[in-house]
Order: C-alpha cells, then structure tokens, then sequence
C-alpha cells in the first residue's frame, strides 16, 4: 500500500472522529429530551430526503447524547459533506451541513495516448466523475490510476498533476495536466542458461522482441508485465515439447534505465535433461472400454516427452467419458521417471465420477443478439443426459454464426444434486455489420468503385441483410439480398434476391447500348446433415438489350432471335459444405460449393452449373497454403444457344488478377465497320488459384495482418472452344489481407505471366470495409 493509498483510508475515518468529538461536546450540556421536529441547515444540491432517510432519530423519538453522535457519523458516512454539526433550538433538533463541492467537467490536458473515454472510465471506478461529490484524497487516488494507465502503455515517465477550479453552486472543474513523454523500448532480451536451443531460436517464441520496421504497429518492443507472462509461457511450452520434463525458469530480471526510456530483460532458465516416453499405462475405471480409449492415447512412445500430446490426451479421455454422461470425470496423467536413463512412463489414472444431466442451459453475453438465435443451434437439451459430443457440436454451431468473437462453454455442479449441471454459454459479440468499398484502376475506366452495406444479425434476428451497389461506369449493379436462416423450426433457411445489373460497351459515348438484367429470386435451404446444406429455389429473370449506337452484332444477333427483352424462369439447386476452422482467416479446412440452374420456362432454355472447392493447408503455426478452384459450364436447351447473359465472366478480384474484371474469355468485334472488342464471357470457365500465406514480416504472430503470394490461373470459353490449357491466362504477385479497426482490407499487385495481345492489364486492385 503506498501514502496515498494509506491516507485515503485514514483521513474520512480521522474526520468522521474529530467531528464526532467537536459535534457532540455542545450536545453533552443538553438534558435529553422529546424531538418535537427536525430541520436541516445548508444543503445546495443535496435533497433533504437524502439526510432525512440517514438519520437514526425520527420526530417522536428520545435525544442523547449517544443518539447526536450517530447521527454525526451516519451524515459523514455518506461522503456528501465536509461538515456536520448539531444545534438545539428548544425541543427543535437543527442539522448544520457544509457539503463538498461537486464535480461540474473533468478534463485532460496533453493527452495523446488514450481516448479521453478511456480515462474517463477508469476515473469513475475510482469513484470520481461528474456529478459526484469531489474530494482530494480521491483527486490523488485518481492521479495514480492515471499513471498505472500509463505504464501499462509502456509509460513508465508519464507525469499527471490534478488542479480543481473552484465555479458556481459549489462545484469545481477538475483538470489533469499529463506530461505523457516518450514510451519505454526494450533494447535488450537475454536468456541465460540455454544450451539446447539457441537463443535467437527461444526468442523467435517471443512477441516481445527489441523492435523492428513493424514495431509502430504491432508495440512489440514495449514492455508489460503480461506480455512478458505470456512470452514465458510460450517458452515453456517450447521446451516442454521437446522433451525437457524438467525444465524451469528460475528468475526474471526487467531493468529500467535512469531516465525510464530502455529497458532491458534478463531471464534464467534450468534446462535439465531432455527425457523419451518409455510407455503408457491405464489404471482406473475406463467404463470397460479400454480398447476405445487406448485409440485416443497421443503420447508417442520411444519419442521425446511432449506436454501437448500429454494434454491432448487427457482432455481426448475427459471428452470421451463426457459422451457417456459423466461431466465430472478426472483424468491425471502421472508421470513415472528414471533419471538415470532419462525415460518416463506415464500412468493415466482415470475416475468417471457419477453420470449426470443437464438441469438448465444458460446464455450470458448476447446483449444484442436474442436468446433463440443461440439457442435453436443447441443440440444438447436441457433435462437431458449430458452429452460431450452434443455440446460440442452445439458450440462450434454457435460459433459458425459468425456474430461472436469468443464463446466459452461452462459446466456448473448444482450444490446438493450430484446428478445434475447446468450449463452456461458466454459468448462475447462483435459488429456484424459492414461497409464496404472496392476500387480498381484501369486505362479505360481509371478508377472503378464498388460499394455495400451488409447485416448478417439484423437487429439481433440473426437474419442476413445486405445491399450491393457497384458504380463502374461500364458495369452498374444493385443487389438487395435477405436470409432467414429460421424460415422454419426444424432450420430450413430462406433466401430472397433482388437484383438489376447494367451493362455498357468500353470506350463507348453517352448514347451506346446498354444491357440491363433484373429479376428476383427465391432459395430455400435444407439442412441434410449438421455440416451438408441443399438449396433449391427458383428465379424469374428478364433481359432487355436497350439499342444505341455500336450495338455489338452478337447481341443484334440475339435480340432478333428472342426479341429485345427475354425472360427466363430457371430453377435453382445447391449444395454446400464448410469445414473450414475460419470464415475470416482460415487456416485449415474445406470449403465446396455446387450450384445448378436449369430453365425449361419463358424465351430461353439453358443449363447452368458452377462448382467451388477450396483447401487450407497448415504448414506450420505461421504459414498456410491455400487452393482454390472454381469450375463453370452452361449449354443451352431444346436446341437453343446458351444465352449470352448467362455467360461466366473471368478476370479480376476473385478470378485472375493482374487482368481487368471479366475480359479474360471471348471477345468478338462490335461490328463489320467498328474494331472495339467486346468481351461475350464465356458458357465454360476454369479458375485456379494458389495462395502462400504468412504473418506479415515484423507483426509477430498477429494472423490479422498477414503477407501473401498467389498465382492465377484462369479463362472463360464459348460453346465453340475446348478447354485449352494454351489459352489459360496466368498471373503472380503478392498482396495483404489486414483485418484493420476499420474493417477487412485486402490489396494485391500482379503482374501477368501468360497473356496475349489484346489483354487488358490491371495490375493493382485492392478492397476495404469498415465495420459498425
């Protein structure tokens, strides 16, 4: 406890003391006697009925001297007064008060580090904000905590000095001037006692580290005490799963330089032997299923010891007995050594307890999104067994929504029933909300902007809202797409797409044609399995070919076939599957996607399919290989073409970059007398992608803000081409995916491998959101 804090706890009681004494000296010369009535004297902002409603008497009531002091120390108590005192003026009992002035505005001056909101919130659970009853004692208590704000930022010569200005109504403006000077660096970090591993491989465990071009970013070089912890740990576990059984840290050195600018951290660790698995043992009740759990065992015999494959083990054994009912079930792993050949054997000891049910499932944390969007995704009922499998097939549903960035599961014993838990999920929620905004550049249309708004929990519902607009000169879109993923009870989700897209010709004028494409859509989802999901719906479509000058033959061709406007109502059937461990930044997993349209209604008649197959590879903690593949093939039906408006369109974000959006495919002059390409798309397509993930250089272990190299592949054909690996399109490049404070933000620059004459280059895309 440091002065401060001492005096603040001795100086009310000192007061309350010494005005309890001076207080009650007039009241020892007066004989006790009958309050016939009670007044209070000197309140300003304080209501009488706060004093009357702490006083220990009442009208009616006895005065003594015992009572005067009570009432003293009762008003004092409250914290609203500076003064208190007692007068009689016959059987009248007469309150004096001096009440403490209140605090009218808290301000900082030189404030730079934090947000003013973040210091005014740590200022109030010291008790001290406005409205509230001012007092020095906390004005100091209030400076350290701005300090200890401070150093947790690094800070550590950050200087706060706290001024009250007297003002109107007994009130004060309460200032604190902040010297906030620079942050303290680490410039050195030394292990000391290594000998297995080199020092600049444990330091590679670290996110602390003595700076580097990212540091502006990332804060790696400044010190805290839980970062530290938690580099330790890393350590730990570094050398605990490679063999070193006994390995420890023995100290933790961090000094400061004189003037609070460089630190420096000095950590000794006790290596000792690395030891090799000898064997594993089952004692306990294994519920005569030994065999079974023997499968689950992952420690490695004949290997170096390895703490996580001890601990996946026993957690796989506390799963495995939870999928027969029993929640409390300990499993320890007891480690057998011998030293003298450097081998353990462990022994897991198992005791299944006693089998249990689920009493009650509670929700905590979903202060925006409703009770039944979590729990409709449960498939662990209440007043059922307990079921390991059920509740963790019930958390990763939770968590696939997509609207919480933690979850956390907890199992609750219910004091004096053995036989029942309840079950609590605490989920924290994030903005599922966004904005987002695309742009590309080019030489025909120079900048090409793109922009939407998207819900995907409206108003807590759980239901997908989102609006696409796209603002390209030559290709203008508006999208309005709704999901109900509870159209009904048992799941089936319910998608409604309404949509208008606009097409003009490159380098055309004012008057050139146009295609304009409306319609709107209905998709159902079918839930099959927990992971499997077909769709099926219908569209009804309408494509008007709106004449100007340069109308390319090809769609003059086509208007005098079906006419200038043409509908279609196709059918729509789906399947997906996602088992990726992130929607955001995967690292592992597979996700497909089948989709089919077949229209045997309206003008035109055609089959349409598309097929998406994506794989995440972990190469290691940091680096991942993405693959991704995308198909496409369209014929047409009853001896028709395949209409032009259904075509595939490659090149660009999400295809092949490196080339502009949608001109890697057929492409066919306007007309006999004007050259100007137009790029048709194509009913076949091929994209293929490849993408090297990494953390970007100097940002540690930040998976937000990661470095990739990809290669493209890819191009769309007409009902006349072959798939012809000749005619691929290929690009390479490098680019950035940061999900920043303003939302995902993904750049890339490629450069073009394969091309022919005539391919129109886009080296640098890029697109951006911000959440809300």
């Amino acid at each position: 406890m440091n002065f401060l804090d001492l005096r603040s706890r001795i100086q009310p009681a000192a007061l309350t003391v010494v005005a309890s004494l001076m207080a009650c000296m007039p009241a020892w010369a007066v004989d006790p006697f009958t309050v016939r009535d009670i007044r209070v004297e000197g309140l300003q902002r304080i209501e009488s009925g706060t004093v009357f409603a702490s006083l220990p008497l009442r009208v009616g009531d006895q005065y003594s001297d015992e009572k005067g002091a009570a009432i003293i120390r009762a008003l004092f108590a409250l914290g609203l007064f500076k003064d208190v005192r007692l007068e009689t003026q016959g059987d009248v009992l007469v309150v004096v008060v001096e009440e403490r002035p209140s605090v009218a505005a808290v301000e900082f001056i030189g404030l730079k580090e934090f947000d003013k909101d973040v210091l005014v919130k740590a200022l109030k659970e010291v008790g001290l904000a406005e409205g509230r009853p001012y007092d020095k004692a906390l004005a100091d208590k209030a400076e350290q905590e701005l300090k200890r704000q401070y150093i947790s930022r690094s800070l550590y010569g950050a200087e706060v000095v706290s001024t009250a200005t007297p003002v109107d109504r007994n009130r004060v403006n309460l200032s604190f001037t902040i010297t906030e000077g620079g942050p303290a660096k680490i410039k050195q970090i030394q292990i000391v006692g290594n000998k297995a591993f080199s020092e600049s491989d444990l330091r590679d465990q670290f996110n602390l580290d003595t700076g580097g071009w990212m540091s502006w970013y990332t804060k790696s070089d400044r010190y805290a005490r839980t970062k530290l912890n938690a580099d330790l740990e890393a350590l730990r576990s570094y050398y605990l799963a490679r063999g070193f059984l006994e390995f420890r840290i023995d100290s933790t050195q961090v000094a400061m330089s004189p003037d609070k600018q460089e630190m420096a951290i000095t950590i000794n660790v006790t290596e000792g032997e690395r030891f090799v698995v000898s064997g594993v043992k089952l004692e306990g009740n294994y519920l005569d299923k030994d065999e079974e759990f023997k499968a689950l065992v992952k420690i490695g015999v004949g290997k170096p010891y390895n703490a996580e494959t001890v601990a996946e083990t026993t957690k796989a054994f506390t799963d495995y007995f939870g999928k027969f009912g029993f929640a409390f079930a300990r499993v320890e792993a007891k480690p057998e050594i011998d030293r003298q050949n450097n081998r353990v054997q462990f022994v897991l000891q198992a005791e299944p307890s006693r089998r249990a049910y689920v009493r009650r499932i509670l929700v905590a944390g979903n202060n925006r999104t409703r009770d039944e969007v979590i729990r409709r995704e449960f498939r662990q009922f209440e007043a059922a067994w307990y079921d390991g499998d059920k509740i963790r097939l019930s958390r990763d549903r939770v968590d696939r929504l997509g609207f919480f960035t933690d979850l956390n599961v907890e199992t609750i014993e219910i004091p004096g029933t053995p036989d029942q838990v309840d079950l609590t999920f605490t989920v924290a929620e994030k903005p599922t909300g966004s904005i987002s905004l695309g742009a590309g550049f080019s030489s025909a249309e120079k900048v090409t902007l793109s922009f939407g708004i998207r819900q995907e929990n409206a108003f807590g519902s759980g239901n997908y809202l989102a609006v696409e607009v796209n603002t390209s000169k030559y290709n203008r879109n508006l999208v309005l797409s709704t999901t109900d993923p509870y159209f009904t009870q048992n799941g089936i989700s319910r998608t409604l797409d309404v949509f208008q897209r606009t097409t003009r010709p490159y380098l055309g004028d004012v008057n050139s044609y146009s295609l304009i494409n409306s319609g709107l859509g209905l998709r159902f989802g079918v839930p099959v399995t927990e992971t499997d999901t077909v769709f099926v719906g219908a569209n009804a479509e309408q494509t008007e070919i709106k004449e100007g000058t340069g109308l390319p033959d090809p769609y003059r061709e086509y208007a005098d076939k079906f006419g200038s406007t043409s509908t279609a109502l196709p059918l729509t059937l789906g399947w997906a599957r996602d088992g990726r461990d992130s929607a955001l930044v995967p690292s592992k997993g597979t996700l497909q996607r089948l989709n089919a349209d077949l229209s045997l209604a309206g003008d035109v008649r055609y089959f349409r399919s598309n097929y998406q197959y994506q794989q995440y590879f972990p190469l290691s903690k940091k680096y991942t290989l993405a693959l991704n593949a995308d198909l496409g093939w369209g014929t047409g039906l009853n001896g028709q073409v395949f209409p032009l408006f259904k075509n595939f369109y490659v090149g660009g974000l999400g295809s092949v970059r490196g080339f502009e959006q949608s001109t890697l495919g057929p492409s066919k002059p306007t007309s006999t007398t004007n050259l100007t390409p137009v790029y048709l798309g194509g009913a076949k397509k091929l994209v293929l992608n490849a993408e090297f993930m990494m953390p970007f250089p100097g940002a540690g272990n930040d998976k937000t803000l990661r470095l990739y190299g990809f290669t493209d592949v890819g191009r769309a054909f007409d009902d006349s081409e072959k798939l012809s690996l000749s005619e691929l399109r290929v690009s390479a490049g490098i680019g950035l995916s940061w999900i920043s404070p303003m939302g995902p933000l993904r750049f890339s620059y490629a450069t073009p491998i394969r091309q022919q004459t005539g391919d129109k280059i886009q080296r640098l895309q890029f697109q951006i959101g911000t959440s809300f």
